[in-house]
């Protein structure tokens, strides 16, 4: 039986090499094609604030999962809602800014924002199949 600490070990061990992986091909995409665009936010914060949110989304749904809540769609929209509102509050000083290349920062936040939802997506699933 998968206990709440093995689920969560697992978990972060791919998460791990997921994120290493998404950073080394975005930063060198990144290089190659926006060499000569300036980036308002640089892209570990941003991978850093998605490792983060997508940690802590998935403990406290794996916590309540594994402490014997079956029903956890309607926990994981709130969670997934506040994650939205969370990631609009971290783009807040790039949008009321008048930074002259915003699209490129959006872009580069939104692309890996969705990678990680699917993960968050899969590894849920993942969980919620185990017996």
């Amino acid at each position: 039986m998968n206990t709440f600490s093995n689920t969560q070990v697992e978990f972060i061990v791919q998460l791990i090499f997921i994120s290493l992986v998404l950073f080394g091909v975005h930063s060198y995409l990144a290089h190659y094609f926006l060499h000569t665009t300036a980036l308002f936010f640089p892209l570990w914060h941003i991978y850093l604030f998605h490792f983060f949110v997508t940690i802590i989304l998935f403990s406290v749904l794996n916590y309540k999962y594994k402490s014997g809540q079956k029903n956890i769609f309607n926990f994981f929209m709130g969670l997934t809602l506040l994650k939205m509102i969370l990631a609009i509050l971290f783009l807040l000083p790039l949008l009321v800014s008048d930074f002259e290349y915003k699209q490129a920062d959006v872009f580069n936040f939104f692309i890996p924002y969705f990678l990680f939802l699917s993960f968050e997506i899969f590894s849920v699933l993942k969980i919620l199949k185990t017996p």
